[in-house]
């Protein structure tokens, strides 16, 4: 039985028992690789800048979950802020889904951290430290040698180095770069939850880009499953030209009768995730690397045959008809893609440098000061400073009878969240029924003195009845 021949139904990565098989891609050569290799480059090395890049003040790129606090280019966004942050996700989600409908799975093949760091730094140390694929496939199944424990190890070495870098770049987008690498100088102890962080995502890259591979690819990655309902009949795809190709070369076929398929196998030897490309152009398993065309391609310079058997086209195009860009699957995630940024944009432009929201904090409502003669409540005002440059914030209100107490005046507030406790007291006379609605402004103080009017709020004082 030719082990490459396998049933349908049946994944090239599992024997009949349901047990793992292990993949050993053939390094190919060719146009298609080199262009890949160049997106990887370039895609790690804006991986690893990005987060070392400040933009106004603030890196550029910061998720930080425990303080809800997330810079994308400048702009900051809370935890409160989720309809932005709601615009941003669903503007990923259509633009996904307006790439696959076009250009199919090309996040898989050439974007998709999974991709980009197996191909291009751990398979590389792979074949550096234990030779070719063939050499590998050899030596796994032969016995444990001083030879092979020592490249085994120096190759999980090698990866536990990476990881470990990789990690620290990963934690810098939530934690922030620089504070990291100050951090990174101190005692584990001082910072054990970071540090046990660190060391969970180091675990996970080791164990998923250097023994789980393509195993996420077939199993785990929703992604795959979703490219079938994003996709259409004219979606690009990594595909075999079925009407050149067949009937394949074999014994009992006439040579003026053959494809241009000679059946040798290259193309299911260099796929990272094993499947037959000649079984169809939109299978589940294939990420769209290119890696099969590449080796179809070196092939077919050997046999004095046109490149191109294996290429990316689309379903139409290969039943003989021409492939529609314009469609109206295509222009619906577009147009909704458009919409969803244009509404992120507006909201984005009209939302104020400043936001002020008075909260009522202490185990009572109100306390009395002297009996009779003043009332106190206690606030907190809880700030969002957007703008560029930070302020020093002052309260007043029109009412005379009415104080407004800070720790600090004018009180500083920079680029960010905050709050300002605050104390508010008031002659019960003011009170109607037990409470009084008043407007409070907030003034930024400029360095003369002079006050610059920037917002008010309604606040309901409260007292005895």
């Amino acid at each position: 039985m030719n082990p490459n021949e396998l049933h349908e139904e049946r994944l090239a990565t599992t024997d009949e028992f349901g047990h793992r098989v292990y993949l050993y891609p053939e390094d190919v050569k060719g146009k298609w690789k080199i262009r890949r290799s160049w997106v990887y480059g370039f895609l790690i090395f804006l991986f690893m800048v990005v987060p070392w890049i400040h933009f106004k003040g603030q890196q550029i790129i910061l998720l930080n979950i425990p303080a809800r606090k997330f810079v994308f280019f400048g702009e900051t966004f809370f935890g409160h802020d989720a309809p932005f942050l709601i615009f941003i996700l669903l503007s990923f989600v259509l633009l996904m889904g307006f790439i696959t409908t076009v250009w199919g799975r090309v996040w898989c093949g050439w974007a998709c951290p999974q991709t980009v760091f197996i191909q291009a730094i751990y398979t590389k140390i792979e074949k550096w430290t234990e030779g070719p694929a063939r050499r590998r496939q050899k030596r796994d199944a032969g016995p444990w040698t001083i030879d092979k424990s020592v490249r085994k190890s120096l190759k999980w070495l090698l990866f536990l180095i990476v990881s470990v870098h990789l990690s620290h770049s990963f934690l810098g987008y939530f934690v922030g770069t620089r504070e990291l690498l100050a951090l990174s100088f101190q005692a584990p102890s001082e910072n054990l939850t970071l540090f046990f962080t660190m060391l969970f995502f180091t675990g996970l890259f080791l164990f998923d880009f250097g023994w789980f591979r393509e195993q996420f690819c077939i199993i785990a990655c929703p992604y795959g499953r979703f490219q079938s309902v994003m996709m259409d009949e004219s979606s690009l795809v990594v595909a075999y030209d079925n009407k050149r190709g067949e009937p394949r070369r074999e014994k009992h076929i006439a040579k003026e009768d053959e494809g241009d398929c000679v059946n040798c196998y290259q193309c299911v030897r260099a796929c990272p995730t094993g499947i037959d490309i000649r079984r169809g152009a939109s299978q589940l398993e294939c990420i769209a690397c290119t890696q099969c065309i590449d080796a179809c391609d070196e092939i077919m310079l050997k046999v004095n045959k046109p490149q191109g058997l294996i290429r990316y086209s689309s379903e139409v195009e290969l039943t003989g008809g021409k492939t529609k860009w314009i469609r109206p699957r295509s222009v619906a995630y577009g147009v909704f893609l458009v919409l969803v940024l244009g509404a992120f944009f507006f909201s984005l432009e009209r939302r104020q440098d400043l936001s002020v929201s008075f909260i009522r904090i202490g185990s009572a409502p109100f306390q009395e000061i002297e009996k009779g003669l003043e009332i106190l409540n206690q606030y907190s005002a809880k700030i969002d400073h957007h703008g560029s440059e930070p302020l020093q914030i002052v309260f007043q209100v029109e009412e005379p009878r009415i104080r407004i107490i800070t720790q600090r005046v004018p009180t500083l507030v920079k680029k960010g969240h905050g709050s300002i406790g605050l104390f508010i007291r008031f002659h019960p006379e003011i009170l109607e029924n037990g409470s009084k609605k008043v407007f409070i402004k907030v003034y930024d103080q400029d360095s003369e003195g002079k006050l610059n009017y920037l917002t008010e709020k309604e606040v309901n004082l409260v007292g005895p009845f």
